[in-house]
């Protein structure tokens, strides 16, 4: 009788919160819709998709648009179906069975399982007691564990602080490590990489298009990395993994870039607005909670009572992220924060924390 392999055998498919919320601040999308002509250009590029041939299997188009918008050269570009199968082939194609990829806690959860299907050793460091990192500690580690991959989202999720670019820059410098360094939401701060990458042998960035560009129902991702490791990318990849309306839709929404400035904007001030009026609420109920500084389209909260906030907020019709002792919020419209904001004033206002 067939039998599953252990690795597989108790895996349970990712399940997202479902369920009518009124208002969705748990998966850190986009709250802005796409503008109607931007709409209008999507369906046109969509019309002229010749749905009987393959894709174009280096998506050479979208990673032109890309590179033109990030202002770097599109022989350093590899699409992917979201940055998360980008992952998942970095995972397998640069890395051994037994080898030891290094990542940090709390960080994105999805190393962990990509590490585990490649039957890689996930060593974990543990952030600090404010969930910085210790960048000394970070480089004595990979040397110590003879880690093959640094793998860290910066800025962090959950954690919604980053390291400076100087600070990224002499990790890079001291390890010999592939460093995979997952700028998901570097859209909204300023210490990229990402034109830095023709100056390293060893640096992979990230990006995707379902944070500031509002594509997440496209999945689109990017690696980006000089010549031979973007050539292995590519070898390493399914031919067409990515299907021709993503590629079309893609060069379409990438190549307004007036559009995507405003957008990133528009969602920097809504998470500027959202961490003010925390700020404030939390001088009327001091120590209730801890915020974070944000560098990110989401705050992160530290609460004693998280899992009963977070249950509150959900019989309220408000869906937020909840992760441990701790509350991940992503920045909605002006009526969405506010409406949070109430609802966290209503709660708080029954009665002193646990």
């Amino acid at each position: 009788m067939y039998q599953l392999n252990s690795k597989i055998r108790d895996l349970k498919p990712y399940e997202p919160l479902e369920g009518g919320y009124r208002i969705r601040l748990d998966a850190n999308e986009s709250f802005l819709s796409l503008a109607p002509e931007l709409e209008a250009k999507m369906i046109d590029a969509c019309a002229c998709t010749l749905f009987h041939r393959y894709p174009d299997p280096m998506a050479r188009q979208v990673c032109q648009a890309f590179a033109d918008y990030y202002k770097i050269s599109p022989e350093s570009v590899t699409a992917g179906n979201g940055s998360d199968e980008l992952i998942s082939v970095l995972m397998t194609a640069f890395l051994a069975k037994g080898d030891t990829v290094l990542t940090l806690s709390p960080d994105f959860s999805m190393y962990r399982f990509y590490a585990s299907l490649a039957e890689v050793n996930c060593l974990e460091l543990v952030k600090k007691s404010d969930l910085t990192i210790d960048v000394d500690e970070l480089i004595s580690v990979a040397a110590q564990s003879k880690a093959k991959m640094l793998l860290f989202s910066n800025p962090c999720n959950p954690t919604s602080l980053g390291l400076s670019r100087e600070q990224v820059r002499r990790l890079i410098r001291s390890i010999d490590s592939l460093v995979v360094l997952d700028e998901a939401y570097m859209d909204f701060w300023d210490q990229s990489l990402i034109r830095e990458v023709a100056e390293y042998d060893n640096l992979i960035v990230l990006r995707t298009c379902s944070k500031a560009l509002g594509m997440a129902a496209l999945r689109l991702g990017f690696a980006v990395s000089n010549p031979t490791l973007t050539n292995a990318i590519k070898a390493g990849k399914s031919p067409y993994n990515v299907n021709a309306i993503t590629q079309n839709m893609g060069t379409a929404v990438l190549s307004e870039h007036k559009k995507i400035d405003e957008a990133v904007k528009k969602i920097v001030e809504s998470r500027v607005v959202l961490s003010q009026k925390l700020e404030k609420l939390l001088e009327k109920y001091p120590g209730r909670f801890f915020l974070y500084p944000s560098c990110t389209n989401f705050v992160f909260l530290h609460l004693s009572d998280a899992r009963q906030v977070y249950e509150q907020l959900l019989s309220c019709g408000i869906a937020v992220r909840l992760m441990g002792d701790s509350l991940r919020i992503t920045a909605g419209t002006t009526a969405e924060n506010t409406e949070l904001i109430s609802a966290l004033q209503h709660i708080f206002s029954q009665g002193k924390q646990p």
